[in-house]
């Protein structure tokens, strides 16, 4: 399973149900890398999409606590026995973990590969991701050259975790 998330200098991933920033060469590879398939989330996390929808040409699955909460173009699981019962019907390579903190924390430990966007700057949070620099089993296996957006400056990174022998 993926973990795909933009992450600030302290590893925050957002404010009030909301992203920290807007870059379009990121918001470009998350599109390019999760169209076609499955993303889990939280529900928050589809709260804060545009109207709420859905991601389209993608699988959503939602995990929430709430046992009324439908949402129509996805499939909502209920807690995360519900959610590993759905995801065996799918590749694991195809299957990314969107957001937010809760289901990141949730699920890292289940992840092989996480394609992190490393922002450097500090912003105002309230929601982070676990900082994979300071777990040994995770490694940076690709590094992109400096990217810039306007003045923030930003690297993509793919982490892989250590195989355990």
């Amino acid at each position: 399973m993926n973990i795909i998330a933009a992450v600030d200098s302290n590893w925050a991933i957002g404010k009030n149900n909301r992203l920290l920033v807007r870059i379009p060469m990121d918001q470009q590879f998350f599109r390019e890398t999760t169209t076609g398939k499955v993303v889990v989330m939280g529900r928050k996390t589809l709260e804060s999409f545009p109207e709420g929808r859905p991601l389209k040409n993608r699988t959503n699955i939602v995990l929430t606590h709430n046992p009324s909460y439908q949402v129509k173009d996805a499939l909502v699981v209920h807690s995360l026995e519900e959610l590993h019962k759905e995801l065996e019907k799918y590749n694991s390579e195809d299957i990314y973990v969107i957001g937010g903190e809760m289901i990141y924390r949730e699920l890292l430990d289940e992840c092989d590969v996480a394609h992190i966007t490393k922002i450097d700057f500090a912003y105002d949070a309230d929601a982070y991701f676990p900082n994979l620099d300071e777990l040994p089993e995770w490694q940076i296996t690709e590094d992109s050259e400096e990217q810039t957006y306007f003045d923030l400056e930003f690297h993509f990174y793919k982490y892989e975790r250590v195989k355990r022998s």
